[in-house]
């Protein structure tokens, strides 16, 4: 299976219980599938590049986690549907970091 990070940036004003429930929800929806998640990242508030319409709202600051996992496309296709209709999520994004987690450990620019 492909190992892909999640960036994704939530309101700012959510609550810690609701940012923790919307990363369980992520977790949980590559895990039912089959997938294997590997870790997460919380790099908290932080301003946004630009203002942002979302929902029928404005945002100039969020709060941005990461998650790394494996699964094959089709989960992550279906987690992307669900984080687009998700009013917690402001933005989202999918990399693929390569097509086993061997390769992206093994790579000769990410030593050090």
């Amino acid at each position: 299976m492909p190992f892909y990070e999640l960036v994704c940036i939530a309101r700012s004003t959510l609550a810690e219980s609701n940012l923790k429930d919307l990363i369980r929800t992520s977790a949980t929806q590559v895990l039912n599938r089959g997938g294997v998640v590997r870790g997460f990242d919380n790099w908290g508030d932080k301003p946004l590049p630009h203002r942002i319409k979302r929902h029928q709202e404005y945002f100039t600051e969020g709060q941005y986690w990461i998650m790394h996992f494996d699964a094959n496309p089709l989960i992550v296709q279906d987690l992307g549907k669900k984080l687009l209709v998700d009013s917690r999520v402001l933005r989202h994004t999918f990399v693929k970091l390569g097509d086993k987690l061997d390769t992206v450990i093994a790579r000769p620019d990410k030593s050090k």
